[in-house]
């Protein structure tokens, strides 16, 4: 996307509307403090200054829709600030609803889209009444460029002095997109000051050298000019603003605030607006024809340089960020080539297998130490991409209290482990399941206050929601302290529903995991809440597609947990290298409970059964992957094989009959799906050390593909 004069500002816009996102995210989150009461002073400021960027960066784009209602939404937060608005439930409501509404007009600029013009009305219209304002709509512009708006006929003449701080350039601030819309107000010349031009060879692109002194005659008040730079002013600028006629200079604060660190300043001379002093910095002033200069002298820029003494010197104490932005797609690319970097490796050490420490130290110790930085690397890489899960659960309070109102319950939000991180790519999918899991612990779990209060509960319910690492996985729960899962009607709804046979003898945990069923719901009639029954379905969908297992504990009367485990990352994974016949597989390491060599008492073959193993007690389904796979000259007497005991998604387990066990390793995951097709019983792929490629095996799915597989023989 290009503007009018056709400058690319798409990378610039890109970065705002990233910075929109978090700026939004982080207003809701402190929001919601003030709305529980916990909030302070620095919260409100917080908010007030995540309007204020959002505005500041859509000024500079000419987003008008969102400049004005963001501008209403900072005056209201302003007013808060300085004590002439009192913060009540009322106003906290507000603040949480107009910031939904920014949110809609930030998402309408990035989608180059039109809201309606009544959008957020009312929203904007409490805003202002609460500083005393009448709301006004801006009228859309026309497809075209259009003409300012109808101006004043008073003219004022402003003098405005624009020095960029040297690193301007790179926080994403064009001055030439300032000097441009400054113009716009009005007729404006403009004399750049390049006394600070280093040599071409010495010139950095994103360090900032110029400045510009303009003079301005507009019918606009100081407010339109303070506005062009109020982005910018007192952070990475200094812009000093002298009316005609008036004895001293403004200076527009970072923020509206005072102390800013820039010093005072003062406005010049007669003589020096004409001429300028050698080595001023700012070069040569000519007034416009017609224009009167000021009528009081002030110090010349020596003096203004003294009052600036303490000031940052420019370039000398710069600010610098401890983080920089990248692309999720470049770090993509790196993570898939520290992968291959990982099998390369591995190739290597396989070659050097039959190598000795007497024969060749040199190139054991240099493979070792090559393993050693390989795997370091590759947990830095994998840190890149982690993040604290943070993100998603400042999500969860708001869905809590609005949902909460709207079903007529009381319920409050815990939360632990807010910091745990993991795989951004992880936390993308999770946001579906952990929205439908906490509307389901309130619609179905949590009862209302009458109900509680008759079974002797509080009448406020409770959800914790907590995350915490484990064992090389993430795990999430979900528990609240509502009426539980009622097994009988749950089975019953399955039944009619055709899912269970009836007559069918269920465990307890089966019959929860019942309620992950596609189409399935217990809900008596169909709101904008429940009752289509896709909510728990997208939630398995969503875990298991990221290689995650869903757990559902439940006691009747006493409330339900849901416990999420899922990979930290989905590029690496450890796993179990198997071999079946001539073929190698790799088990999930988290899927496998135990492995064994069964007696000939342990296996046994059950009619309309099949083969069966008995451990301690329990039957257990024995499942022969030469079969699944129709592999030839595997193993297929369990007590000369190997039987591994892995748990399904449904808490299930089943034994698979391999050959051998080859070890344990961490191999890097490859998706069969965007390289090749979607594979039946097969989740993913990788390769191995000799080159060769084995496939990761789909637990969940190998149930059933066993079942069939053995019916037909």
């Amino acid at each position: 996307m290009s503007d009018d004069q056709g400058y690319d500002l798409s990378q610039f816009k890109a970065t705002y509307f990233e910075e929109c996102a978090e700026l939004l995210a982080m207003a809701e989150e402190t929001i919601a403090r003030l709305q529980e009461g916990t909030g302070s002073d620095e919260d409100l400021n917080a908010v007030f200054r995540c309007v204020h960027s959002i505005k500041g960066g859509a000024g500079a784009f000419s987003f008008e829709e969102l400049v004005h209602f963001a501008h209403v939404f900072e005056t209201a937060l302003d007013h808060l600030r300085s004590g002439k608005v009192e913060m009540s439930s009322h106003v906290a409501d507000l603040m949480v609803r107009g910031n939904d509404i920014l949110g809609d007009f930030v998402r309408a600029a990035q989608a180059d889209t039109a809201l309606p013009a009544d959008h957020g009305a009312d929203i904007l219209a409490q805003l202002a009444a609460l500083t005393g304002a009448v709301p006004v709509v801006v009228a859309k512009k026309p497809a075209t460029a259009s003409a300012p708006p109808p101006l004043p006929t008073v003219e004022k003449t402003f003098s405005i002095r624009f020095h960029p701080s040297p690193d301007m350039l790179r926080t994403g601030n064009e001055p030439l997109l300032m000097l441009r819309e400054l113009g716009s107000l009005g007729r404006m010349s403009v004399i750049a000051d390049t006394n600070g031009l280093p040599a071409l060879t010495e010139m950095d692109a994103l360090h900032s050298y110029l400045s510009w002194t303009c003079t301005l005659i507009t019918s606009h008040d100081r407010t339109a000019i303070d506005e062009v730079f109020e982005f910018v002013a007192g952070d990475t600028a200094q812009v000093i603003v002298t009316e005609e006629g008036a004895a001293t200079a403004a200076i527009i604060p970072a923020h509206g605030e005072e102390g800013d660190g820039w010093g005072l300043f003062a406005p010049l001379a007669a003589d020096d607006t004409a001429k300028g002093e050698e080595g001023d910095g700012w070069g040569l002033f000519a007034p416009l024809p017609g224009t009167a200069q000021p009528a009081q002298a002030a110090p010349k820029p020596a003096a203004l340089a003294a009052n600036t003494a303490n000031a940052p010197a420019a370039g000398g104490n710069a600010v610098h960020t401890a983080s920089i932005r990248v692309d999720l797609d470049k770090i993509d690319r790196l993570v898939n080539m520290v992968g291959e970097l990982v099998i390369t490796q591995a190739m290597l050490g396989q070659q050097a297998s039959g190598f000795t420490v007497e024969s060749h130290p040199e190139l054991i110790q240099g493979l070792q130490e090559l393993s050693h930085h390989t795997r370091e690397l590759q947990e830095n890489v994998m840190a890149i991409r982690a993040q604290p899960v943070k993100a998603l659960f400042s999500k969860a309070p708001r869905l809590v209290r609005d949902l909460s109102t709207k079903l007529g319950k009381q319920a409050r939000l815990v939360m632990s482990g807010e910091n745990t991180e993991v795989d951004k790519t992880v936390i993308e999918q999770l946001s579906d399941p952990l929205t439908h899991l906490i509307r389901n612990a309130l619609d179905h779990g949590i009862e209302t206050p009458e109900e509680r209060m008759a079974m002797g509960k509080p009448a406020e319910g409770t959800i914790h929601l907590a995350a915490q690492h484990r064992s090389g996985r993430i795990f999430i729960e979900i528990q609240d302290d509502g009426r539980g899962i009622d097994r009988e009607r749950v089975l019953a709804k399955a039944v009619e529903k055709g899912l269970v046979e009836r007559g069918q003898q269920l465990t307890d945990e089966q019959i929860d995991m019942l309620i992950f069923a596609p189409g399935f719901s217990t809900a008596a009639e169909v709101s904008d809440v429940s009752g289509r029954g896709v909510g728990m379905d997208v939630v398995r969908k969503n875990i298991q597609d990221v290689g995650g297992r869903v757990v559902v504990q439940s006691t009747p009367g006493a409330g339900s947990r849901f416990i999420l485990s899922l990979p930290l990352t989905l590029a690496v994974m450890d796993g179990m290298l198997v071999q079946v016949g001539g073929q190698r597989y790799v088990l999930p390491l988290t899927n496998i409970v135990e492995s064994l060599r069964p007696t000939a008492q342990q296996a046994r073959s059950l009619v309309d059964v099949g083969e069966v193993l008995t451990i301690r007690g329990e039957y257990i389904n024995l499942m022969p992957l030469h079969v699944v796979f129709g592999i030839d000259g595997a193993i297929t007497d369990p007590t000369k094989g190997l039987v591994v005991i892995v748990e399904t998604e449904g808490g299930e387990r089943v034994g698979l009959l391999v050959d051998e066990l080859l070890g344990q390793q961490q191999v890097v995951i490859k998706s069969l799906d965007s390289n090749f097709r979607p594979v039946r019983g097969i989740s993913a792929a990788t390769i191995l050390g000799d080159g060769r490629v084995a496939l990761i095996l789909d637990v969940s799915a190998l149930r059933h593909m066993g079942a069939l597989a053995l019916a037909a023989q």
